[in-house]
């Protein structure tokens, strides 16, 4: 599964500290999904598109080989 968080982030001015302050999760959490290296639960990726005021469809996009 890829995503754009980075690109979230940038938007809305977000440092990953901040967006995991937002979504109770740690600063290393945040990191390895901009990473592509861990796949949020679907509340965690839910919590996310909403700080964001996005579907979480927008953020994360399912691959072919998911």
């Amino acid at each position: 599964m890829k995503n754009n968080l980075k690109v979230q982030r940038a938007i809305n001015n977000l440092t990953q500290e901040e967006l995991a302050n937002k979504i109770s999760v740690s600063r290393q959490t945040i990191n390895a999904m901009e990473a592509n290296k861990y796949v949020p639960s679907t509340v965690l990726a839910m919590k996310i598109a909403k700080v964001f005021n996005k579907f979480v469809e927008e953020i994360f996009i399912l691959e072919d080989n998911d």
